[in-house]
């Protein structure tokens, strides 16, 4: 809840994850996002999980810190409003089709400098879905036990929808780009974000594309194990799963150390002629025998004095949590500088709420700001971005062709 973004007004059309969450980080760093739904919600609205009073714990939280305007926009009235408001603000992130009512062609024609960010699904004008790309990627089918056997056994889907918040993150700094681009050069832009090419450019970026062409077939399954590095799940003696992971010399003198297997480490590096501190290749090559060692000295302590451990020896680790348990925890939540006090949501259910996921040490974060009811700003944007009069607005609500407020 940063003001970096002040004076900047943003239109939001959208609905589901990427688009809403590409409005919500700029909302988070101090613009004014103003997202325009049909007036009975849009399509997630009331997206599960619902609270008794009907009210989406989902919609609620990836539009905090927005305005809510709410329009007929089956009507060519509604729509019309839309096409004018986008106009007055020069600024639209949308995954409404392009070759709709708002598409960048009609509102740049009256507003040459519109910069426009719209999510599609592929490239080529095909839908897609963060569970639908995230298929075509490859990563579901190198999830799973490392004895699966590679021609039988099913894919694993992810359950957070990934694709869909990072191709969110990347269309907020698309259009920051865009606006950045327009205060040097005086031009708009159009932006088409594919959420398909989010995933399998990602893919690529991340060297995974490269490595399969150049050994030419798929990597092994991995169950919990890192890829190229030291890493993987284990279990206390008083049953606490936790991860562990060595990416550095530092990291893996410490686990070492953490687990007091310097003289079996030393004893295993002779046999096989290597040294584990050398790098991730030694350490992911051997990975099985290293396993064995660290699962069997895991077993002799209880989770207390190993963290204790871990923690003194600078490691990286973490114990598993079950979301409910990281929801109420302490660490993550409660002392966490990221979450302040409830807001009025509109639920009327209290919980912490995050603040800007940036950290500006000199800038004071501010307080969580509370998602709007649906309709809530429809009178308040009418008038100031579009000079409607009062009598204008009643009559348009009179009408149906706008909402206020569902606080009621």
């Amino acid at each position: 809840m940063y003001d970096l973004l002040s004076g900047l007004s943003i239109i939001e059309a959208s609905s589901f994850v990427a688009s809403p969450t590409a409005g919500l980080y700029c909302a988070q760093m101090g613009a004014e996002v103003i997202r325009v739904d049909h007036k009975a919600g849009g399509l997630d609205y009331d997206r599960y999980m619902l609270t008794k009073e009907g009210r989406s714990l989902s919609w609620e939280n990836l539009n905090r810190a927005k305005k809510s305007v709410a329009l007929d926009l089956r009507s060519g009235e509604g729509r019309e409003l839309l096409v004018e408001l986008s106009v007055k603000t020069g600024n639209l992130i949308t995954n409404l089709p392009e070759k709709s009512f708002l598409s960048h062609g009609a509102i740049a024609a009256r507003r040459p400098d519109l910069v426009s960010v719209r999510i599609i699904g592929w490239h080529d004008g095909r839908q897609a879905m963060d569970f639908t790309v995230n298929a075509a990627s490859g990563y579901p089918l190198m999830c799973g036990p490392e004895d699966w056997d590679p021609a039988t056994a099913p894919p694993v889907n992810q359950v957070l929808p990934a694709w869909d918040f990072v191709t969110g993150a990347y269309c907020a700094f698309a259009l920051l780009a865009g606006l950045r681009h327009r205060d040097a050069s005086g031009e708009g832009s159009e932006i088409r974000v594919p959420l398909g090419d989010v995933a399998i450019g990602t893919m690529a970026n991340s060297g995974a594309m490269a490595e399969m062409l150049y050994r030419g077939g798929d990597r092994e399954r991995l169950g919990n194990a890192i890829w190229g590095a030291f890493g993987r799940d284990f279990r206390s003696r008083d049953g606490v799963r936790f991860m562990v992971a060595a990416l550095t010399a530092k990291q893996w003198d410490g686990l070492v150390a953490a687990f007091d297997l310097t003289d079996e480490i030393a004893e295993l590096e002779n046999e096989l002629n290597v040294r584990f501190a050398d790098g991730d290749r030694p350490r992911f090559e051997h990975r099985h025998r290293l396993f064995e060692l660290f699962g069997t000295r895991s077993q002799t302590y209880d989770w207390h004095a190993l963290s204790d451990r871990l923690t003194q020896h600078g490691t990286t680790f973490e114990r598993y949590r079950t979301m409910h348990e990281a929801a109420n925890d302490a660490e993550l939540v409660t002392e966490n500088p990221l979450f302040g006090p409830s807001p009025a949501n509109p639920s009327g259910f209290e919980y912490p709420a995050t603040r800007s996921f940036a950290n500006i040490p000199t800038l004071d974060a501010g307080l969580p700001r509370a998602a709007p009811y649906l309709g809530q700003h429809t009178e308040e944007v009418l008038a100031d971005r579009l000079g409607l009069a009062s009598g204008a607005i009643g009559d348009l609500v009179d009408r149906g062709i706008a909402r206020l407020s569902d606080k009621d």
